[in-house]
């Protein structure tokens, strides 16, 4: 039976690379975004270099609840792979239909439902893993006003928490699927001109292959199988304070659950 995968944020530049990487290993891969459109020209663009790629897409608001549980209760099969990668940056704050401040909805609750609702679908599969790309660009979570009610709304700076909570749900998420047989990592990957990089202000030095290298690696590679709970930069494992902070870690999970 051929491994699946689902990678998010799949059309953009880093996660077309990331889909393009694993379905280049033979795996059958699901692209997941909210553009249908784009979707779908993502798998044209890797169907010119992988013609015998097995790919599929399913076109999803990742800032949603709903979708992500409609889409999990649709799945059929099993699932050996989950690359959350979709990342928002408004320079502006905006909410979803729900009420929920954009950044905080897709960047953090998105990987939380992503992993909450799919994870059912990996349990005691061989080898299962999760990958939640996260950055080096990580820091100043404020439970307090996680979504910016109360304070001045900066980008910059609801991208970094949002990093920071990926990172930390990946250490949380870890300790909890390791009974399934669940491996869940996070890392930053490379620094590749995108939307959201164009969003911050900033720029990039490398393609988007080298910039989906690490993801594709920690999904794909024998080096890491068995590999859980950890931080990743260029095939490296880092001390991550974040991850360590169990205490924070825990508040963290109680506060996604209670959306």
């Amino acid at each position: 039976m051929k491994r699946k995968a689902i990678v998010t944020g799949a059309y953009g530049a880093i996660g077309k690379a990331i889909a393009k990487g694993i379905a280049g290993y033979g795996l059958d891969v699901v692209l997941v975004g909210r553009d249908e459109g784009k979707l779908q020209r993502a798998i044209t663009d890797i169907r010119k270099l992988l013609p015998d790629a097995e790919l599929g897409y399913a076109a999803i608001d990742l800032s949603r609840e709903n979708r992500i549980r409609e889409f999990s209760e649709a799945w059929e099969g099993s699932l050996q792979v989950l690359v959350n990668n979709a990342a928002t940056c408004p320079r502006a704050r905006t909410e979803t239909p729900e009420g929920i401040e954009m950044q905080w909805a897709t960047n953090v609750l998105g990987y939380y439902w992503m992993i909450r609702y799919l994870s059912p679908h990996m349990k005691k599969q061989k080898d299962a893993r999760i990958v939640n790309v996260a950055s080096y660009w990580a820091g100043g979570l404020n439970f307090s006003d996680l979504e910016f009610k109360t304070r001045y709304y900066d980008n910059d700076e609801a991208y970094r928490q949002s990093k920071q909570a990926n990172r930390m749900l990946s250490a949380g998420f870890a300790t909890r699927l390791k009974v399934d047989g669940i491996a869940v990592n996070a890392c930053h990957p490379g620094d590749v001109v995108s939307k959201v990089s164009s969003d911050l202000g900033y720029g990039g030095s490398e393609t988007p292959e080298q910039g989906a290298d690490t993801p594709v690696w920690l999904a794909t590679s024998g080096e890491v199988e068995n590999q859980t709970g950890h931080y990743y930069e260029r095939r490296e494992k880092r001390h991550c304070s974040f991850m360590s902070d169990t205490r924070g870690v825990e508040r963290l999970l109680e506060v996604c659950e209670g959306y």
